[in-house]
């Protein structure tokens, strides 16, 4: 199987032509226009400090549905406790470097290295990349990051610091993009964790089509905000059911 290197244009190889672990394309630059590129190719950039940039395209690609999103009846009684406080685009700086710095158990390392970090902020900067947040007495207990394109977000990576804040805070982001139109969330990699929440895995051809179809709705630009009530909390995005008795990875999302 061909690894191919990139150059200076932001073209890539078919995604087909990866490899059986998903390693596509070695080098090339992060900019945001070979960025955008990845994405919209069914792409991203996952790789070590002390490595050239690597670019993956699994297959199959783990993928939720907004529609499809499962909440376990734990989980629910969380969101109706109001325990956190939701937004988002509040905090990507801190967010990312959060995910960074958090220990992953299958990892020796952080994947997201200053380039990686910078980059992503770049995208921000633009309104492409966004975060989300979960809160607790003002402090940042839980967040999220991806890159939306279209009816397509892109998740990257997510943290907790506190037990339940990035479920509950997923749990949270899925229906608010569904009501804007996404039509999909890519997950990236298979966890056990996303499975929960009702992501499936989608072969590669199939996952390709899917983003090429999204890529022409038209996104959702700029600043991102979540709702809040006037009591300071945020909508229960799963309506108003109440039940009675009311860690972080590369987006497969352990938490």
């Amino acid at each position: 199987m061909t690894i191919y290197r990139l150059f200076d244009e932001p073209v890539f190889p078919d995604a087909a032509e990866a490899d059986p672990d998903g390693l596509l394309a070695i080098g090339g630059d992060l900019s945001p226009r070979r960025l955008v590129s990845a994405y919209a190719h069914g792409i991203f950039p996952w790789y070590a400090a002390g490595s050239p940039i690597l670019w993956w395209s699994p297959d199959p690609r783990l993928t939720l549905f907004p529609a499809e999103l499962h909440v376990p009846h734990s989980l629910r009684r969380v969101l109706n406790a109001r325990r956190f406080r939701f937004s988002l685009d509040e905090a990507f700086g801190e967010v990312i470097r959060a995910c960074a710095q958090t220990a992953r158990p299958d990892q020796d390392g952080t994947w997201l290295v200053p380039d990686m970090i910078h980059a992503y902020e770049t995208l921000h900067a633009m309104g492409l990349a966004h975060s989300a947040e979960a809160w607790r007495d003002g402090r940042l207990v839980g967040g999220l990051y991806g890159v939306a394109l279209g009816a397509v977000f892109f998740g990257e990576s997510m943290f907790h610091a506190e037990p339940d804040a990035s479920k509950a805070l997923f749990a949270t982001l899925a229906p608010w993009l569904a009501a804007r139109g996404c039509q999909l969330i890519d997950c990236q990699q298979t966890t056990a964790h996303m499975l929960r929440f009702g992501a499936r895995e989608v072969p590669r051809r199939d996952f390709l089509g899917l983003v090429a179809r999204g890529l022409c709705v038209n996104a959702l630009t700029g600043t991102w905000r979540m709702e809040e009530q006037s009591d300071g909390g945020c909508a229960n995005p799963l309506g108003s059911e109440v039940i009675p008795g009311a860690q972080g990875s590369k987006t497969g999302a352990n938490t």
